[in-house]
């Protein structure tokens, strides 16, 4: 049974890749484009994608919450900022400097919004979604500020905020997906911590887990993965919402089928993005991160009606 599901997440990426090869007007009729363009491009959407839905996955099991996605959380924002602030100062984007801001952004957010979820004493879905909005909202502020005050040489870097995959470094993308894969690999092996961090805190104590140190080790696995893709395409939000619910229906609860699972689908799920926001409004170009929010917000606002109704 689990290798069927296997297959299903892994054929439906495989029909996501033709989709994105063929994406645009040429269709498959220009091989130059192909390789030299949509290649590339494939590449990096589904290695974004994979590593928003990997740490999608991780922030939901750990803080078992269905609302936490490593853009809610302002994961991604932190990165975001991080990034932008390197690309500005000069600093490579193959540095190991610019990797580790990075990630130092994407887990000093997060845990930003973590602490401020707790002042109020309970850590509850409402106060963790709105200090992740907060904390997103303040840090794309802050971002628009640095860009507009740096004038025409912050121009190409709208594109990178707003989820664009348009130029990709071959040593970037190497180097995110070494992380990724690292991260992911991490998190399988420790599958069982999560599905226990999943039924609370006090029932993971009881089957022998420290939550406190497994929650530490889970956000950083999950900043890692997440600064990783913003690395590569910038601010991508919803694929680490939407991906785990929906693989969820199909593999069950248990991490050790869901983190791929989530992983696959996000990838999936970016790389159509990705293919629609460069056909479906042609000749414009739409980021696949304005497609994402289209399709994620309502995504969100039906999920936070759902979960309110349950606590009703």
């Amino acid at each position: 049974m689990r290798k069927s599901k296997f297959l299903f997440f892994f054929g439906v990426l495989a029909a996501a890749c033709l989709v994105s090869l063929a994406a645009g007007p040429a269709g498959w009729s220009n091989s130059d484009i192909i390789l030299n363009l949509r290649v590339p491009r494939t590449l990096a959407a589904l290695a974004v994608g994979a590593g928003l839905g990997l740490a999608g996955a991780l922030f939901q099991g750990v803080l078992k919450n269905p609302l936490s996605d490593p853009y809610i959380l302002g994961t991604s924002s932190g990165a975001t900022a991080a990034a932008v602030f390197c690309f500005l100062s000069g600093i490579e984007r193959t540095s190991p400097v610019f990797f580790l801001a990075v990630f130092a952004g994407a887990f000093g957010a997060t845990f930003l919004s973590y602490w401020l979820a707790r002042l109020a004493g309970r850590l509850s879905d409402a106060a963790l979604v709105l200090a992740g909005v907060a904390v997103s909202a303040f840090l794309s502020a802050l971002v628009m500020l640095i860009l507009t005050s740096a004038g025409a040489r912050s121009f190409s870097l709208f594109y990178f905020v707003f989820g664009g995959l348009y130029s990709v470094q071959p040593g970037v993308l190497l180097v995110s997906s070494l992380i990724m894969a690292v991260s992911g690999a991490v998190a399988l092996a420790r599958w069982r911590a999560l599905d226990a961090m999943a039924l609370g805190s006090e029932s993971a104590y009881h089957l022998g887990i420290n939550p406190e140190r497994e929650r530490i080790l889970f956000f950083t696995l999950a900043c890692a993965s997440t600064s990783a893709a913003v690395a590569i395409g910038g601010t991508i939000g919803f694929v680490g919402l939407m991906t785990p619910h929906i693989a969820r229906l199909i593999t069950g609860p248990s991490a050790r089928v869901l983190v791929p699972a989530a992983a696959a689908g996000g990838a999936a799920l970016l790389t159509l993005a990705d293919a629609a926001g460069r056909s479906l409004f042609s000749p414009a170009e739409v980021p696949a991160g304005v497609v994402m929010a289209l399709a994620g917000a309502p995504f969100f606002m039906w999920l936070l009606w759902k979960n309110s109704r349950g606590k009703a």
